[in-house]
C-alpha cells in the first residue's frame, strides 16, 4: 500500500510539474469559504427589512485566467452587500476555482450537492449566484439543492424595484424586470394550459377543448410582451416632459454638472454639501434612482445645476442600462462630469473602471470634461490617501461628512463651467431691473455702473439674453453682440 501511494505521488508530481491544470484540479476539490459576509454595519440602513429575513448562501466561480482570488472575494463581498440591501441575511459564501462555469449546474453536480449540504446546515431559503445564470443552469441547480436559486441580476433588479419612487423610475424598473423574466419563464404543467387534443381532450377537457390552443407558458410570454410594449410606449411618452425641463435649463443658459459614480460612493451627500440641499442620503446601495437636479451659485454669481444620477455597479445588467437610457441621457448632455469614488473601498480604481465602462456607452459623454473626486476621506487612512494622490495627481480628496476639500472641488467644477459666448455692453434703464437680475444669474457680469441716465452693463451672456439686452437698451448707447470669442473663458 505504501509503495502504491509513493507511486501515485510520483505520478502526480510528474504530471503536475509546472502544470497549471493540476493546480486547478487540486483547488476544485474543495469550496473556499469567504468569511465576514453577514456582518452589517448598521441595521437601520434598509428600511424595508422584514421581521424574518430571507436567509441566503452566496456562490461564486472564478478562473485564474480572468481574475484573482482577491478580486473574486471582493466581488462576493459586494454581492453580500447587495443581498443585505435587498433585505436578506447572508449565512455563508463559497467560491469555486475552475476554468469555466459548468454548463449544466454552474458549479458541477458534485459541488452542487456539497452546496445543498451547506444550505441545509444553515437552514437557508435561497442561493444567490455571483453571475448571470442561464435558465437551464438555474433549474438544474434548484433541482439538486431543493431551494430557490437567483443570480446577481435578479438581486439588483429587486433593489431597484424597492427604491424607485417616481412614475418614470417605476416604469423603467418594471420594464427591466420583465425583459429579464421573459426568457426565464417556467411552465406550470398541462393543468394550466389551454392546449388539448386527441384522447386526453376527450377524457379530461371535453367538448370545446379539442384542437390547437395556447399553453400557459405561451400565454405568460404573450402577456409579458404586451406589457413590455405598453411600458416602452409610456416611457417614450414621458420623454417630452423631461425634454421640457432640460430645454428650460438650456434656454436660460444654465450649465449642468452630472454627478456620476459607483453606488454608495456618497454622491448625494457630496451634492448636499456642494449645494446646501437636503437630498435623500442613505447608507445603502442604489438609494438614488430618480434623477435629482439641485441649483448652486458660483463665486461670480452665476447659477448652475448639479444632476445627481443613479449609481453604477460592476456588471450592471444590460436590461437596466437599456431601461435607464433616458435617465443616463442627462450625463451625455451635461457640461461637466463629476466622477465620485469611494476612497475607503479596498480597490477604488476598480470602481473607476466600472463607471468608465458605463460612460463609454453613453453618447456624447466621452467629449465632456471630467473631474475625479475621491470621497469619504474621513473614513480612509492618510497613507492610503497619499497613495491615491500619488497615483492620480489630478484627483480631489474630499469628505462630504467633514467638508474636507469641498471648497477646492467646488472651485474646480466652476472653473470648467462654460462661459456665455456673447459679449454685450449696454445702457439699461432702471426699469429693467429684472433683466439685470437674470444677467447676473445666467451670465458673467464684468462691470456694472449706476449712472444718472441708467445702468451701464458690461457682461458675457448667451444669445437669448443678448437679444433681450439689445431690445431693452437705451437707444444710441448699446454695443451688444461682440465677437463670440471676446471674453470667452474657454480660450
Amino acid at each position: 500500500m505504501q509503495d502504491q501511494d509513493s507511486a501515485s505521488d510520483t505520478e502526480r508530481d510528474g504530471f503536475s510539474a509546472g502544470s497549471e491544470e493540476w493546480a486547478e484540479r487540486e483547488s476544485r476539490n474543495q469550496l473556499r469559504h469567504v468569511t465576514g459576509l453577514g456582518e452589517m454595519q448598521d441595521e437601520t440602513d434598509v428600511e424595508y427589512r422584514k421581521v424574518r429575513l430571507e436567509r441566503v448562501v452566496l456562490v461564486g466561480v472564478w478562473s485564474s485566467m480572468t481574475t484573482t482570488a482577491a478580486q473574486a472575494e471582493e466581488s462576493l463581498r459586494e454581492l453580500a452587500a447587495l443581498a443585505q440591501t435587498a433585505g436578506a441575511e447572508v449565512c455563508d459564501g463559497v467560491l469555486q476555482h475552475r476554468a469555466k462555469p459548468d454548463a449544466a449546474t454552474y458549479v458541477g453536480r458534485g459541488k452542487a450537492k456539497e452546496i445543498a449540504g451547506i444550505v441545509a446546515q444553515n437552514e437557508a431559503d435561497t442561493i444567490i449566484v455571483d453571475d448571470d445564470l442561464a435558465p437551464s443552469q438555474r433549474r438544474a441547480l434548484e433541482d439538486v439543492t431543493k431551494v430557490k436559486v437567483i443570480d446577481r441580476t435578479a438581486v439588483i433588479l429587486d433593489i431597484f424595484a424597492a427604491h424607485a419612487t417616481s412614475r418614470e423610475g417605476k416604469a423603467q424598473v418594471e420594464l427591466a424586470q420583465l425583459e429579464y423574466m421573459l426568457p426565464r419563464l417556467r411552465g406550470w404543467g398541462g393543468s394550466l394550459s389551454r392546449q388539448a387534443g386527441g384522447q386526453a381532450a376527450g377524457v379530461n377537457g371535453g367538448i370545446g377543448s379539442r384542437g390547437p390552443g395556447e399553453t400557459q407558458i405561451e400565454l405568460d410570454r404573450r402577456v409579458i410582451r404586451t406589457r413590455i410594449a405598453r411600458l416602452k410606449r409610456q416611457i417614450k411618452a414621458m420623454a417630452p416632459a423631461r425634454e421640457v425641463k432640460r430645454g428650460a435649463r438650456k434656454r436660460y443658459g444654465l450649465p449642468t454638472v452630472a454627478v456620476v459614480g459607483y453606488t454608495n460612493a456618497g454622491k448625494s451627500s457630496l451634492v448636499n454639501r456642494l449645494t446646501g440641499s437636503g437630498e435623500l442620503v442613505e447608507n445603502a446601495l442604489f438609494a438614488t434612482l430618480d434623477t435629482a437636479v439641485r441649483r448652486a451659485k458660483a463665486g461670480d454669481g452665476r447659477l448652475y445645476a448639479y444632476v445627481d444620477t443613479v449609481g453604477f455597479v460592476r456588471r450592471l445588467p444590460t436590461q437596466l442600462v437599456e431601461a435607464f437610457k433616458s435617465t443616463l441621457e442627462e450625463v451625455g448632455q451635461a457640461d461637466v462630469i463629476l466622477h465620485v469614488v469611494d476612497a475607503s473601498f479596498p480597490d477604488p480604481f476598480a470602481q473607476v473602471d466600472a463607471v468608465n465602462e458605463v460612460l463609454a456607452d453613453i453618447p456624447g459623454a466621452a467629449d465632456i470634461p471630467r473631474i475625479l473626486a475621491f470621497n469619504k476621506a474621513d473614513r480612509t487612512d492618510d497613507a492610503v490617501l497619499g497613495r491615491l494622490a500619488r497615483l492620480r495627481p489630478e484627483v480631489h480628496i474630499v469628505s462630504a461628512a467633514s467638508g474636507r476639500g469641498v471648497d477646492d472641488l467646488r472651485a474646480a467644477v466652476e472653473g470648467f463651467l462654460p462661459t456665455p459666448q456673447v459679449h454685450v455692453r449696454a445702457l439699461l434703464p432702471y426699469a429693467a431691473g429684472s433683466l439685470l437680475s437674470r444677467v447676473r444669474e445666467y451670465g458673467r457680469v464684468r462691470q456694472v455702473e449706476w449712472l444718472g441716465e441708467g445702468v451701464s452693463l458690461d457682461a458675457d451672456v448667451d444669445s437669448r439674453l443678448a437679444a433681450q439686452v439689445m431690445d431693452a437698451a437705451i437707444d444710441g448707447n448699446d454695443d451688444a453682440g461682440d465677437s463670440a470669442n471676446d471674453g470667452n473663458a474657454d480660450e
